[in-house]
């Protein structure tokens, strides 16, 4: 079992799919976890759960697209627990609309959420990282950051930054000991998921295992890449999705 006792985690996009599943199963590993999202009820409604559980928890909202909120959740976390040692930055929308529909304002949000999220949180975070004995980073990417993907061009682009980040930082991090990774999940069973039964049997029969993704398939892998067991471990995209990037 991994042991994450006394490391100081902060999850973005907390409130709800992996994110959620994620800051449970690294609060069930014994981490002391803030849990981060814009929605103050999704957050409250996670919060509550992880402590019933009797996780050590912080619930922030903020809007990762703006760089202001990620700098006031980082703090947060450091004002409440004095560390910072693993970041998950998970938080990403997927629209799913055709190129010619994809106007400024809707490229704009989602590639302030899904990339420049990312950057911000971990801009605020390697200062407290480079201080950890184990810091931690790890992204969540997309296999539609490689293949790229019709009627989400937006997001395969946000996605395919987020690989070219995570391989930049991992270089520049390595002197400080930080391990920077990333999972590219498929398709998984969670609200940003919103096809007709028609779609996803479709989905099923394309994939290699069969059936979607679950958030706790995904919130796994990540356990594993914020671990000590991956300490040998970066610039990785690791594929989490049941085969689909063989596709």
């Amino acid at each position: 079992m991994i042991d994450l006792s006394g490391r100081v985690v902060l999850v973005t996009g907390a409130g709800s799919g992996i994110g959620r599943a994620t800051a449970q199963m690294l609060g069930q590993a014994g981490a002391r976890v803030a849990y981060v999202d814009w929605c103050p009820d999704r957050i409250e409604q996670a919060v509550l759960e992880a402590s019933k559980r009797g996780h050590q928890v912080e619930g922030i909202t903020a809007d990762v697209s703006r760089s202001m909120d990620v700098d006031r959740a980082v703090q947060r976390t450091l004002d409440r627990w004095g560390a910072l040692d693993i970041l998950v930055a998970n938080a990403g929308i997927s629209p799913d609309v055709p190129v010619v529909d994809i106007d400024e304002a809707v490229w704009d949000t989602l590639i302030g959420i899904n990339l420049y999220g990312v950057f911000y949180s971990a801009r605020a975070a390697i200062p407290a990282l480079k201080r950890s004995p184990s810091g931690r980073i790890v992204c969540t990417a997309s296999h539609y950051g490689v293949i790229g993907k019709e009627r989400l061009a937006h997001y395969a682009a946000s996605k395919g930054g987020i690989i070219g980040l995570v391989r930049s930082l991992a270089l520049e991090l390595a002197p400080y000991r930080i391990t920077v990774n990333a999972v590219a999940p498929g398709p998984i069973q969670t609200a940003i998921v919103e096809r007709t039964p028609e779609q996803i049997r479709a989905w099923k029969e394309r994939l290699p295992l069969g059936r979607l993704g679950e958030p706790e398939d995904v919130a796994g892998a990540i356990l594993f890449l914020a671990s000590d067991l991956s300490s040998w471990i970066t610039g990785h995209v690791l594929q989490v999705n049941g085969g689909a990037f063989m596709q």
